[in-house]
């Protein structure tokens, strides 16, 4: 690649999983397990290439609402890739997961606890993986949580600000998102970071499904990205 912007925070919302594997004839499950197996390749990209923070949306508070046992398939396939996190620390890649851990069983939250702890001391890209998130729940606990301090007399009502909210999403302490990326050639957020992407660059893509996403389309849209003047408001 020529010499670009490079994204400090890039958004990914991976999704076609169901009409890549309709498409072939298979069943939805068999999408899903084609996207997992390449979000490893596309992470290390962004850690290659100095990209700070990497967010992916794996599961949304709304996909409960899918069939069983489609849902029962993704929530296998998370079981088997958090088996797959110590691939990550060895490449100086730090794990969080953002989002409701409530919704998941013990054993699962347990072993996002556990990678989180193993991975802390990377330096390297940051890759979040958004489970059970909900850009407007996201808001909604982070109002609670304010609340509650201001109730407790811990802060005042005056000092609170924009930071103040941000300082209380699953994101706190990383960077706003500069770059979203979406194949499958939907044009929406779909409820992901909506409060981080105020200024944000978007990249939808039509001509690929998620399974089919590799290395050269992260390129193609930070080189789209590269070329746009974000002016955040001003001229």
């Amino acid at each position: 690649m020529e010499q670009l912007t490079i994204p400090k925070h890039i958004g990914i919302i991976m999704d076609g999983n169901g009409r890549w594997a309709k498409k072939r004839g298979l069943p939805r499950s068999a999408g899903h397990t084609a996207g997992a197996k390449l979000i490893k390749s596309i992470a290390r990209r962004c850690n290659e290439l100095g990209v700070e923070n990497l967010t992916v949306f794996a599961f949304s508070t709304e996909n409960w609402a899918r069939p069983q046992e489609e849902v029962s398939s993704i929530i296998n396939l998370l079981r088997y890739y958090l088996k797959e996190i110590d691939k990550y620390v060895k490449e100086n890649i730090r794990i969080r997961f953002i989002g409701d851990w409530s919704g998941f069983d013990q054993d699962i939250q347990d072993k996002m606890a556990k990678s989180e702890e193993a991975s802390k001391n990377a330096t390297g890209l940051v890759f979040s993986i958004a489970l059970n998130y909900g850009g407007r729940a996201e808001i909604t606990h982070a109002a609670k949580q304010i609340a509650k301090e201001v109730e407790e007399g811990k802060l005042a009502i005056e000092e609170i600000t924009e930071q103040t909210l941000s300082d209380h999403m699953y994101t706190a302490g990383m960077p706003d998102v500069d770059l979203i990326i979406r194949p499958s050639g939907e044009y929406r957020l779909s409820n992901f970071l909506i409060w981080q992407s105020a200024y944000a660059e978007y990249v939808f893509m039509d001509d690929i499904l998620w399974p089919d996403f590799k290395v050269k389309d992260l390129d193609r849209a930070i080189e789209e990205y590269s070329r746009r003047n974000r002016r955040f408001g001003g001229i």
